[in-house]
């Protein structure tokens, strides 16, 4: 789906959870690496503090990033995905003593209702090394988050 599809009809609202997910560039699997993988879990703690915003619950796959952000102030949702992925193919780049693109332009984002179970989102965020069967356990996977487990 071509990048500008993805951005219409997107809003952000104050104080709104949203379910983002991003790809990486030619699906390449960079986070098999544990030091790019920290890299970009660091690059998460970054983004927090200075995007006003809550990472609820996430998980940096091989190949694509799942998230549950909270934008904690009138951010807009696109201030807070495009630095994330800015500064990571920036830092990640730097680690790898390269250029070019880590993350596919653009992002998927769904805006959570109230009524929506976030503790159920959350998990089906944490449990996809599970689905790929990276792992028997996500104990055993270690690049993922969660307020809620």
């Amino acid at each position: 789906m071509p990048c500008n599809d993805l951005n219409k009809g997107r809003y952000s609202q104050s104080q709104g959870e949203y379910f983002i997910t991003f790809k990486t560039e030619a699906n390449s699997t960079h986070f098999y690496d544990f030091e790019l993988a920290c890299m970009f879990c660091q690059q998460l703690k970054i983004n927090e503090k200075h995007h006003q915003c809550t990472w609820l619950a996430w998980v940096l796959m091989p190949d694509h990033f799942h998230g549950l952000v909270r934008l904690d102030s009138k951010t807009d949702l696109s201030a807070v995905i495009g630095p994330l992925k800015g500064r990571s193919d920036k830092a990640l780049n730097h680690i790898r003593k390269s250029r070019g693109k880590i993350w596919q332009e653009g992002f998927y984002d769904r805006a959570l209702r109230t009524e929506d179970d976030r503790k159920n989102i959350a998990r089906y965020i944490v449990a996809n090394p599970l689905r790929k069967k990276l792992v028997s356990s996500v104990r055993n996977y270690p690049y993922w988050d969660s307020v809620y487990l």
